[in-house]
């Protein structure tokens, strides 16, 4: 009898350590997605990873790469944020404002090529891959004139992401008289 129970104990450790599918499923069977909730931490690192994709996109078109600017980096998260607080992802801001406006007002002294937008859960990643599905997001990521790009994101509890990237040219930079 000891030896009975020492194997039915053996056994039941044996299953415990068994790994259960902690996925949760839809109503449609399929897994239902994972959080993806930034840290303060990780900001920089999604930036530079946004940064990195699209060059590798560009230079696998032919296009020259870009670099962060920090000015249409100031415009994407305004915009962003602002789109959570309009519920509602537009290019056009609550007060009016256009995406010329905001890039100006961001003392970029380029030209503003485009503005992508998006209200997701993905990824930055997968919102990259969302934009290269179509024809005029797409084109904007790899306009040849493109030198700069801003990317920020705004999210709420809800874990909804609000991305901008906004893409300029420092060589139609605007020249202030002498």
């Amino acid at each position: 009898m000891p030896r009975i129970i020492m194997i039915l104990m053996v056994a039941l450790i044996g299953l415990s350590a068994c790994d259960t599918p902690t996925e949760k499923l839809g109503p449609d069977g399929k897994p239902l997605p994972h959080l993806y909730r930034i840290n303060a931490r990780d900001e920089a690192k999604i930036q530079y990873r946004m940064l990195d994709s699209i060059n590798a996109l560009r230079t696998a078109s032919g296009a020259p790469q870009v670099a962060l600017n920090a000015n249409l980096n100031a415009a994407a998260a305004t915009h962003s944020r602002d789109m959570h607080v309009q519920n509602r992802p537009w290019h056009f801001g609550s007060d009016g404002s256009s995406p010329l406006d905001r890039v100006a007002r961001s003392g970029y002294q380029g030209l503003l090529l485009g503005e992508n937008i998006s209200e997701t859960y993905e990824t930055e990643l997968e919102t990259l891959s969302a934009w290269m599905e179509e024809s005029d997001t797409r084109d904007i990521i790899l306009d040849p004139k493109a030198t700069d790009i801003g990317f920020s994101w705004y999210q709420e509890g809800t874990g909804k992401l609000w991305w901008t990237l906004v893409i300029g040219s420092s060589h139609g930079a605007m020249t202030l008289p002498q």
